[in-house]
């Protein structure tokens, strides 16, 4: 698993933007920037729904005003899936981000195999990224949600 002071892998996450898909290289996306990356095992299930990303939406501005340029979410799901879950959320503050294939989780090494419920998806977690380094990293123990609230990522910043 990545750890705290490590370079992020190099991959690949997609957004759909009004152009189509696009997919950003991850290293290139983080580059010069202070960024708050959260995870979570699925787009419109309901801890994701109801407490994960709408803790961003709502603390997006206190989040940036602490030097936070970048707010993102991945997940895997495909782009079309988070982008319609942003709308629904008014996460239009929020880089809704798709790891379709889970490279990227599997390279992070924070997948998770859910079985019959979706397969492989991401462990639920947060993490502070400076310049591609992870500076904070909180990894939610299975079917918990308290270490990776937007609030606990606000108050360590």
């Amino acid at each position: 698993m990545i750890a705290q002071g490590q370079t992020l892998p190099a991959g690949q996450l997609a957004q759909l933007t009004a152009e189509g898909v696009v997919n950003h290289d991850v290293q290139a996306l983080f580059a010069n920037k202070k960024v708050v990356l959260f995870a979570v095992p699925g787009a419109f299930t309901p801890t994701c729904s109801v407490s994960h990303l709408p803790g961003y939406v709502v603390l997006a501005d206190e989040l940036k005003a602490k030097g936070v340029d970048l707010i993102a979410c991945v997940s895997v799901n495909d782009a079309f899936v988070m982008k319609a879950w942003g709308d629904a959320q008014n996460a239009s503050e929020i880089l809704m981000l798709a790891d379709g294939d889970g490279s990227f989780t599997k390279a992070l090494g924070l997948t998770m195999e859910t079985g019959a419920f979706g397969g492989l998806r991401s462990q639920r977690y947060a993490m502070v990224v400076d310049n591609g380094v992870v500076s904070l990293l909180n990894v939610e123990a299975p079917k918990s949600f308290e270490v990776s609230k937007a609030e606990v990522i606000l108050a360590a910043l």
